[in-house]
């Protein structure tokens, strides 16, 4: 039995292994991989998975992870900030589907808790897919994704009631309100016991735990507050999740939020993938073959039915523009990972049959596939349709612009106003030169202008909007966005637009110099390497070095592009494998100890280049340092300083030590 389950998750990581890595390369998202190996390995189909119950307790727990990372997230901050489209418009979408939704199940013979069910599981939208989708699309803060971000916020919260009220609803009969009502007062009673342990004994318990410096130990606590606060309302009779989503909350306040998120990211998608491989496992292939019409028919329904429900509130609550408003729509058209919650909950509870659970997941999931061609070309939809709504409101905001700077000539175009940005543009301001700012963030936008800034709404990013800047007129353009991708794209345009305009580009992560310089920069302020330059060079001040030689020295660093402050010993060797390499580079030291291949060989013979490695200098056993000659002979003791990325390195330093 060991064997066969051994050999279960062997198949079950190299199919997986194989497909992700197939969707990742044509740009779909990792959610339809897993439900694809799920509908292939299934009992369904090719049946090469059949102890399926160790892998959906796993994925139960991916779930509890998923809501506690969703209580990390929830800020009652940003609610608050965001309640109009939040509370607005989130809570009339959530409403409004679940209403329309279920009572079209109604129509068709469904009973009204079946009904409400449907309603639930299809009033929710993909959070994992649209954010990721938005994001690489540069959309987060536009218009329509601030919509779709406000709206998903409010579902993610109305997921926990439904929790409580599926489980409730299984009881039935006369005592249903009676039965709902206690599970609120048990899930309110454990709410209160849970935050008030979290109030009093987790921050002072992490803060100990964070002075012993001990990443295994920090981890093993975040597990245990995890799994505890699930169990405990399991105990209580309730969902797991409702105590991991409140035990995020509770930690969503501490300080120690970010490194939470960092540790809990493996579990969490691995075991996330575990979860969507079980939904795929319920889908019945033969089955849906039969009613495979009523499917397609669904998931129209569900796409167009969405769209439409959510662009006319859009319209009607939050005054959209129709071209925003339908964006916003197909942004939120999809089902979502919540819903697979919902339904594996009300298929265990005996809420729903099979034959409707095929249909939903079918559609739900045929919905999810379709969502990153809709969010891709949501745009190219709603200026066909709304042509005249949606160009005019993008002519209009050129318009202003263009009306701002039409007597500007030889000014300074800052995209991107936030800190920096700002003293930038003090600084300007005081020798009497002329500036016009951009950014994206609407209320960031309207204090300023309060306050005099001659700063406006727009996306740095689009041609049209770098063009009415007076980008042919400027004398330099500098980017101040903290966002790499949108630097790059606005790099991009703008070296477009006006091939030798100066373009100064101002960025958090140094790693980052080298992308950017072949993007079109004129020069790169990294944050990071000017501070260091700048404690430096007070530093060489208090030790009494002449100011002559400390900014002779602070510009050879600079003019030599900052080489020797970008290679450094990185803290630990955990890395993203999905930056880019040029990002990865850090230096590592070699120790030729006797016996290792590389000693009496020269760096020629070695050809550490072909590894993708550099040499950085070689500390010899009478400590002196150098950068060693091609044909220098290496000899034992000898310390290689080499620099490349975490795989280039571990291939140079077994070529040295082993051949």
């Amino acid at each position: 039995m060991m064997h066969g389950a051994l050999s279960e998750t062997i198949i079950l990581l190299m199919v997986s292994v194989f497909v992700v890595a197939i969707f990742r390369r044509i740009k779909l998202p990792p959610i339809l991989a897993y439900l694809a190996v799920g509908i292939v390995l299934g009992p369904h189909a090719t049946g090469l998975i059949t102890n399926t119950a160790a892998i959906r307790l796993l994925a139960e727990v991916g779930i509890v992870f998923l809501l506690f990372s969703l209580g990390l997230e929830f800020s009652l901050t940003k609610l608050v900030a965001n309640r109009k489209a939040v509370l607005g418009l989130g809570s009339a979408q959530v409403t409004l589907t679940i209403f329309i939704a279920g009572s079209i199940s109604w129509f068709f013979g469904a009973n009204i808790e079946t009904a409400f069910v449907v309603g639930c599981v299809l009033a929710l939208s993909s959070t994992a897919i649209v954010i990721k989708q938005l994001s690489e699309k540069l959309e987060l803060d536009s218009r329509h994704g601030q919509l779709s971000i406000s709206v998903l916020l409010y579902q993610d919260i109305a997921v926990v009631p439904m929790l409580i009220i599926i489980p409730a609803l299984a009881g039935g009969g006369d005592s249903f309100a009676l039965q709902l009502l206690y599970s609120f007062l048990e899930g309110l009673a454990v709410t209160v016991i849970i935050l008030a342990i979290g109030h009093w004994l987790l921050r002072p318990l992490f803060h100990e735990i964070a002075a012993a410096h001990s990443a295994e130990l920090f981890t093993l606590a975040v597990l245990l507050i995890v799994l505890t606060s699930a169990w405990a309302t399991h105990l209580a009779g309730l969902s797991m999740a409702l105590g991991a989503f409140m035990a995020g909350m509770m930690l969503s306040e501490t300080e120690f939020k970010h490194q939470i998120e960092v540790d809990i990211r493996p579990f969490r998608d691995i075991l996330l993938g575990l979860f969507f491989i079980t939904v795929g496992m319920l889908l019945d292939i033969m089955n849906i073959a039969s009613i495979f019409h009523w499917v397609l028919i669904i998931t129209v329904l569900i796409v167009l039915g969405k769209t439409l429900t959510t662009m006319a509130l859009s319209m009607l609550i939050n005054k959209a523009s129709n071209g925003v408003a339908l964006r916003t729509g197909m942004v939120l058209a999809q089902g979502g990972e919540f819903g697979f919650a919902l339904l594996s909950l009300a298929l265990t509870a005996g809420l729903i049959n099979d034959q409707l659970s095929q249909l939903l997941l079918a559609s739900v999931i045929f919905s999810m596939a379709l969502t990153p061609f809709l969010i891709r070309y949501n745009g190219n939809v709603a200026k066909y349709l709304f042509t005249d709504s949606y160009v005019k409101s993008r002519e209009d905001l050129q318009n202003d612009i263009a009306d701002d700077t039409s007597s500007m000539n030889r000014h300074v175009i800052i995209c991107g106003f936030g800190h920096i940005g700002q003293n930038i543009a003090k600084v300007i301001e005081q020798e009497d030169l002329q500036y016009y700012a951009i950014d994206h963030h609407a209320s960031l936008i309207r204090d300023a202008r309060k306050a005099g800034y001659k700063v406006s709404f727009g996306d740095s990013t689009h041609h049209e909007i770098l063009t009415a800047t007076g980008i042919n007129r400027a004398a330099v353009l500098v980017i101040c966005h903290d966002d790499i991708a949108t630097i790059e794209k606005t790099l991009i345009q703008a070296r477009t637009l006006n091939p030798s305009l100066p373009i100064l580009v101002r960025t958090q992560d140094e790693s980052y110099y080298d992308i950017l310089q072949k993007a079109g920069a004129t020069e790169v302020v990294p944050e990071t390497l000017e501070a260091s330059l700048i404690m430096s060079s007070h530093l060489l001040s208090l030790m009494d070095i002449p100011m002559s030689r400390i900014v002779r020295r602070v510009q050879e660093m600079r003019n030599d592009n900052y080489t020797a402050l970008r290679q450094f010993f990185h803290r630990n060797e955990h890395d993203d494998i999905e930056k880019p390499d040029e990002t990865r580079k850090r230096l590592i030291s070699v120790v030729l100890h006797d016996g290792a291949y590389a000693i009496g060989k020269t760096i020629d013979d070695i050809n550490l280049d072909e590894c993708g490695v550099q040499i950085h200098t070689n500390r010899r056993s009478d400590d002196s340092s150098q950068t060693p000659a091609p044909d220098t002979p290496l000899k034992e003791g000898d310390i290689l300083v080499l620099f490349g990325t975490p795989e280039c390195l571990e291939h140079a330093e077994a070529l040295l030590l082993n051949g």
